[in-house]
């Protein structure tokens, strides 16, 4: 907390020293103060915002203040950029300008920050920079420091006060916490907890997305492998390459990155079911339609990019599903490509039945694809010949003989984490 002293008391201060006495004793002049001092970490937690663990060991002390000394010599620029905020698994991405080049990023990654931490410095190391976006990874190290879930959980609610306050509109990726291991002190069921309460936290907070990330790395037991975290809690190339893969599709769906254009035209014969810009043609079952607008009434499906993209649920499993207003009661040929984030969960109407459409390899049930790519476009064929469905992911058999009615739609599930498709087109049989 600064202190200002009233202007009142500066002149009588200033004339009792003209009219002292010259002989008296002399008083040492201040010490010189430091630029970098307002950067130092505060030596108590009075008066600091939140709650919980702000680290004080030595180390941590002189890279928080020399990190953000440095910082502010960048403001003016790194104004608009998007900013990655976090601790030491954000500090160690070195390669976040070359990993997005043609994109203004900025690294406000502290190693051994905790939530707390985040909130303290908040103002002058992120919000000045009147960012772009906020890529958010934070509170591992506070369980290390025995902080509760709940704990870390407000602090967290703090911070997107704070982001919301500065722009209401300023898209925000919230990662969930990274596995870790009991042996870091970071055990699973913590973790998890931490995770829950993270998602409850953000269901009414339309400018945030969470990313699952959790799902993305961790093993069977919660924990990280070690082939991707060596030490059980910082990424190496192949998890920073993962991260990367993850993030991409909420970044360009957010806006914060440009979308990798796609100049696909269809094969003769085969009509365009989503025209790329709107969502024209396709509506709710109760009849409700979207002719003209790109995104849904209540938003979990959007036209952006040329892709139709299943938004990330503000509710648990509250599954909502749009169909084409056409119906297809011939025998046809329907082909799109999918991209999943990690553990989506969505699926593909054929007339009526569905045809589970998820990050396979995490969500099942299709566990065992070998072609299958994860965070990448995968292909998805589904023929239809005398009332039974046969359908393949990259030439890999998914169904062979599903019954179909003699009639219906095509449609597309929204349920769980963010699923985009596009390429969506349909061939008669004659």
């Amino acid at each position: 907390m600064r202190t200002f002293v009233s202007s009142r008391c500066i002149l009588p201060l200033a004339l009792f020293a003209l009219l002292a006495p010259a002989a008296r004793t002399a008083e040492p002049a201040p010490k010189a103060i430091r630029p970098e001092s307002r950067f130092e970490l505060p030596a108590t937690d009075d008066g600091l915002p939140g709650a919980g663990p702000v680290r004080r060991y030595e180390w941590f002390q002189n890279l928080w203040r020399d990190r953000r000394s440095g910082w502010a010599k960048r403001v003016q620029q790194d104004q608009g950029a998007i900013v990655f905020l976090g601790d030491s698994i954000t500090q160690g991405w070195t390669e976040l300008g070359a990993v997005f080049p043609g994109t203004k990023v900025a690294n406000r990654g502290i190693s051994g920050d905790t939530t707390r931490g985040v909130l303290i410095r908040l103002q002058e190391d992120v919000l000045a920079l009147n960012p772009r976006g906020i890529v958010l990874l934070i509170g591992t190290n506070d369980l290390e420091e025995q902080a509760t879930p709940e704990t870390i959980t407000g602090n967290l609610k703090l911070i997107l006060a704070a982001l919301r306050q500065h722009n209401p509109a300023l898209p925000v990726v919230l990662c969930q916490v990274f596995p870790s291991s009991a042996a870091k002190k970071r055990p699973a069921e913590q973790i998890r907890k931490i995770n829950q309460l993270y998602h409850a936290a953000v269901k009414d907070e339309p400018q945030v997305t969470m990313l699952e990330t959790h799902a993305l790395f961790a093993d069977a037991q919660g924990d990280a492998k070690p082939g991707e975290f060596p030490d059980l809690l910082h990424p190496n190339r192949i998890g920073y390459a993962k991260w990367l893969a993850a993030l991409r599709p909420m970044l360009e769906f957010s806006g914060m990155i440009p979308a990798w254009p796609d100049n696909f035209t269809a094969e003769p014969g085969f009509v365009n079911l989503f025209n790329g810009r709107d969502l024209t043609g396709w509506g709710y079952p109760d009849g409700t339609t979207f002719d003209g607008k790109d995104a849904s009434t209540d938003g979990r499906f959007v036209a952006r990019n040329g892709r139709l993209i299943v938004t990330v649920s503000r509710a648990e499993r509250k599954t909502l599903r749009v169909v084409t207003k056409q119906a297809f009661p011939r025998d046809f040929v329907l082909k799109l490509e999918f991209r999943a984030s990690p553990n989506a969960d969505s699926g593909i109407y054929i007339r009526e039945p569905q045809l589970q459409c998820r990050d396979y390899l995490i969500a099942g049930p299709f566990s065992d694809l070998k072609h299958y790519r994860p965070l990448d476009w995968n292909e998805v064929v589904v023929t239809v010949k005398g009332g039974l469905a046969h359908a393949t992911c990259n030439g890999e058999v998914l169904i062979d003989a599903m019954p179909v009615p003699a009639t219906g739609p095509i449609g597309l599930e929204s349920d769980r984490g963010q699923m985009e498709y596009r390429r969506l087109r349909l061939q008669e049989l004659r």
